[in-house]
């Protein structure tokens, strides 16, 4: 026995289909986050800063 299996190295944390699910999954959450904080920053705005922009307060989409 070598010290890397000593420490757990030498063992498979995860198949790779389960470490690229995990992966695309938090890719998504924060594709999600950055959608929601975009609309936030976006209703935050006045309607003459919406107006600026070319958005009208009617083309922000709301999800949740």
């Amino acid at each position: 026995m070598n010290t890397a299996d000593i420490a757990g190295f030498g063992q498979a944390t995860g198949s790779p289909r389960s470490v690229s699910s995990f992966l695309r999954n938090c890719l998504v959450a924060f594709q999600a986050w950055r959608r929601r904080r975009r609309l936030q920053e976006l209703s935050s705005l006045s309607d003459q800063g919406l107006m600026d922009i070319g958005v009208a307060r009617g083309d922000i989409e709301w999800k949740s």
